[in-house]
């Protein structure tokens, strides 16, 4: 497995910016989320906090995992006086208790695809009843619109194939790759794509 999957890795991602990203919830979470109950969440790569803190403005009770140290730890300074539990894990071998929460979440995560669609299986697990799995990641297409580097766009995957980790019969599936403005580095208006899973299992 590439160094690049690792918490050494990360760490040091995250040690050479002072912030890494913008600090602005992931859009796609907030259009789901916001149509839900507040329950419990899980927010796997949460990396510096943004969606977690968000959540738990809006009443959820969240525990966000990531690899990097770090990262949580910047997390758990932004979070203020939010009551979210912050957990270190190595997602490719971490699993979450099963059907414990109302909402798991996961943005952005490019793996392989035999260790992303393992990762899906251990998170879909991780959904209660009646509860919501929502994935989403750049969509290959990108690479046509932007520059991306090769190893990283082996690791983006159509809305389609992250569905096939779920049998129709215990979810109701909504995958769909759906457009995104973006400016490029050339200041640009260009359209990209997100590859979007979302899944209520029944």
């Amino acid at each position: 497995m590439s160094d690049m999957f690792g918490a050494e890795f990360w760490d040091e991602r995250y040690r050479s910016s002072e912030k890494v990203w913008s600090g602005n919830p992931n859009p796609r979470l907030v259009a789901v989320a916001s149509e839900l109950k507040p329950g419990t969440a899980l927010d796997v790569g949460c990396g510096e906090g943004a969606d977690a803190i968000w959540l738990a403005q809006q009443g959820w009770s969240v525990t966000g995992v990531d690899i990097s140290q770090v990262a949580l730890q910047r997390a758990a300074k932004a979070a203020g006086s939010h009551a979210i539990i912050w957990k270190q894990a190595n997602i490719l071998e971490w699993a979450p208790a099963q059907e414990a929460y109302d909402l798991v979440s996961a943005q952005f995560m490019h793996l392989p695809w035999p260790d992303l669609q393992a990762l899906h299986k251990r998170l879909a697990a991780a959904v209660k009843p009646g509860g919501t799995l929502l994935i989403v990641g750049h969509h290959p297409s990108d690479a046509e619109v932007i520059a991306r580097p090769p190893h990283l766009v082996a690791l983006m995957h159509p809305a389609a194939q992250m569905a096939e980790t779920l049998d129709p019969a215990e979810w109701e599936i909504d995958a769909r790759d759906l457009p995104r403005p973006f400016t490029d580095a050339e200041g640009n208006a260009v359209t990209l794509h997100d590859a979007v899973l979302k899944a209520t299992r029944r």
